[in-house]
């Protein structure tokens, strides 16, 4: 049987600034799934100890680092740096798949230049990073509800610290679960997926191609919602059921 593994050739450049070097680790998890991360590059103005952090992790993680003065007040040049190197990297014609940790939404151009190329484009940033930037890339993920999720499948949950004033002290069980509820606009989605796809004479369709038009009209990622599958998420959206065959492919069928 020939081998599933990606063998691309994956570029991670990484707005320090605006990235936690806590959430390093499990961004190079979500890589894996493009090919071998082996260009790391950070950005950033390393005399500032907001920094530190990232300059432990290049130590011990064979990261590069780029460093980039605050030449006015209130403004670098990470963002041009960044934008450079980019281009650089993918007129070379050597990498085949680019992460961008940032939440900054001045690099959408930058991810829909790329992504002209035919060369995916992963974001990772904060709950808080602008809807253009998440479009942009073909597939954003929340650094923060990765994190969660992959402490639980560890067995190591991280704690609550969201939940500040007494009236969120008792949370229900989807919190507990770190299960986030699906958007209206992702249900939508799947919905003229689901409509669009070919089905049997049960009215079921494979989740697959539902799942590869979404994935060309939408850069939502099952990990932001707690889930680590498709089928997952899908089995907790009371619009559509789900079966499993025998070849192990799920189907589903939209009951509401």
């Amino acid at each position: 049987m020939a081998s599933t593994i990606p063998s691309g050739n994956v570029a991670l450049l990484i707005d320090a600034d605006n990235a936690s070097a806590d959430h390093f680790d499990p961004v190079l998890t979500v890589l894996a799934e493009l090919g071998t991360v082996n260009i790391r590059r950070a950005y950033g103005n390393w005399s500032k100890p907001a920094l530190k952090g990232w300059a432990r992790q290049a130590v011990t993680q064979a990261i590069e680092t780029q460093q980039q003065f605050d030449l006015t007040k209130g403004k670098n040049a990470t963002d041009m740096k960044m934008t450079i190197d980019a281009m650089d990297l993918m007129a070379g014609g050597r990498v085949t798949g680019f992460g961008l940790m940032s939440s900054d939404s001045d690099f959408t151009p930058l991810v829909t230049r790329i992504r002209q190329e035919g060369i995916d484009v992963y974001g990772f940033g904060s709950e808080k990073t602008p809807e253009g930037f998440r479009r942009a890339c073909t597939r954003f993920i929340d650094v923060a509800a990765l994190a969660r999720s992959l402490a639980e499948t560890a067995g190591h949950p991280l704690p609550d610290v969201t939940a500040a004033d007494p009236a969120s002290a008792q949370p229900d069980e989807t919190a507990k679960s770190g299960v986030k509820k699906v958007d209206d606009e992702v249900v939508r989605l799947l919905i003229e997926a689901y409509d669009a796809a070919k089905r049997d004479q049960n009215g079921f369709a494979a989740l697959g191609p539902v799942g590869q038009r979404v994935g060309n009209r939408s850069s939502f990622d099952v990990r932001n919602y707690g889930f680590k599958r498709l089928s997952d998420l899908v089995q907790a959206i009371p619009n559509f059921i789900t079966e499993t065959r025998e070849n192990g492919q799920t189907w589903i069928k939209r009951v509401r």
